[in-house]
């Protein structure tokens, strides 16, 4: 893949998720992203016990990492020397830690005027709540965002961190418009995102239904409207069917599933009334889905174009015909770690990521990033990275 964001300088003293996963983005983009970490690493890194988690390596391939006590007067002046010729900076501290650090927005903006300095926080710089913790529940829950995702009869939380990795996508976008902003101005600029602003944003599109129409939107209502549903098979498996608002996908549901007495009944004879009656409609799928397994279905529906997809698990996803075909996991390049991950998703003129390089082991480029500076460079420059085929 064509590393777009190549000679990019980042910084960051990110840890959990957000800020990691903004950095993460550069890095996939092709930046230079020096992790700064405490001597004892970002906690994400212990989250399972040791100090190379699988969740600390999801969201820190392609960095370097270099370890620093910000109380040491040595340590702050080697991280000084390196925002001077950093383009991004990126931290999530609680709003004032930076500054007690010597890494506020001010001091930083002094000591380079041309730094994009990214701060990330739960629910912003200012207000009532700015001092409060926030994790990626929190935000979920303040934003609106998980009201319009939960079943209220049976509440709980699923799947992954999705406010803490949503915030640092759009971190790293605020970063990649404070560049091109740059490039024209010569100066650089403070980009501020919280995870409520962010996850507020990404339900954007409910909070628009409640100006537009006066009503507050539930759980239910997009896969009502977009005829979304999940069925069970025969063979204990889930499949997922969307049929939106083109009436030939009903038709063709009904074919595949040889029912015309569906198409007849009066309550599922049009779009509308198939909204209003989703529970029946549903009802009525998943227990003539129940007869046959999972491979029966999708060969029916493809036949008939209807849009669906198996529920796939993890282990699933890795063996897809599609997937393999486009090539989405790759190796890492590194004989510690995951031997393969997820390659970033962008194309550009048609090339994409072969590999990704592990996340460091803590304070692995410290050595030579140190030496760099005392040997007079003002950015130390990457060492090849051990490869993949290296593994013991």
């Amino acid at each position: 893949m064509q590393a777009t964001l190549a000679g990019i300088r980042v910084v960051e003293q990110g840890t959990f998720i957000t800020g990691p996963c903004a950095g993460m983005m550069l890095a996939d983009l092709g930046a230079d992203v020096i992790k700064i970490e405490s001597p004892e690493g970002d906690p994400y890194r212990a989250y399972q016990g040791g100090q190379y988690s699988p969740h600390f390596q999801a969201y820190n391939r392609n960095k370097r990492s270099l370890a620093l006590d910000m109380k040491r007067a040595q340590d702050c002046e080697v991280f000084r020397r390196l925002v001077r010729e950093a383009d991004v900076y990126i931290q999530n501290f609680r709003p004032g830690t930076a500054a007690r650090l010597g890494a506020g927005p001010g001091q930083l903006l002094e000591l380079n005027p041309r730094l994009v300095y990214c701060s990330i926080s739960g629910f912003g710089s200012t207000g009532p709540y700015a001092g409060h913790p926030s994790y990626d529940s929190v935000a979920q829950a303040l934003s609106g965002f998980l009201s319009v995702v939960v079943d209220y009869r049976r509440p709980q939380f699923l799947g992954p961190a999705l406010a803490d990795a949503i915030t640092g996508l759009y971190a790293s976008q605020g970063i990649l418009g404070a560049l091109v902003q740059r490039g024209r101005t010569g100066r650089g600029c403070h980009v501020e995102v919280s995870m409520l602003e962010a996850m507020a944003h990404f339900a954007v599109e409910p909070f628009a239904a409640f100006f537009a129409l006066g009503q507050t939107p539930s759980s239910s209502d997009r896969p009502r409207l977009a005829q979304a549903y999940i069925l069970h098979t025969s063979d204990a498996r889930l499949i997922a069917l969307h049929l939106s608002s083109l009436e030939k996908f009903w038709e063709g549901l009904v074919a595949a599933l040889e029912a015309p007495e569906l198409a007849r009944d009066e309550r599922f004879n049009s779009r509308l009334s198939r909204i209003a009656e989703y529970e029946a409609l549903r009802q009525e799928l998943d227990a003539r889905f129940a007869s046959k397994p999972l491979a029966h279905w999708i060969e029916r529906l493809r036949a008939q174009d209807v849009p669906h997809a198996p529920v796939n698990r993890i282990d699933e996803v890795v063996h897809d015909p599609q997937v393999e075909h486009l090539g989405v996991i790759v190796p890492v390049e590194a004989p510690h770690g995951a031997a393969s991950s997820v390659r970033p998703a962008f194309q550009f003129d048609g090339m994409r990521a072969h590999s990704v390089r592990a996340a460091p082991l803590l304070d692995e480029h410290g050595k030579t990033i140190r030496a760099g500076l005392a040997h007079g460079e003002s950015w130390p420059a990457p060492q090849p990275q051990a490869a993949a085929a290296a593994r013991g």
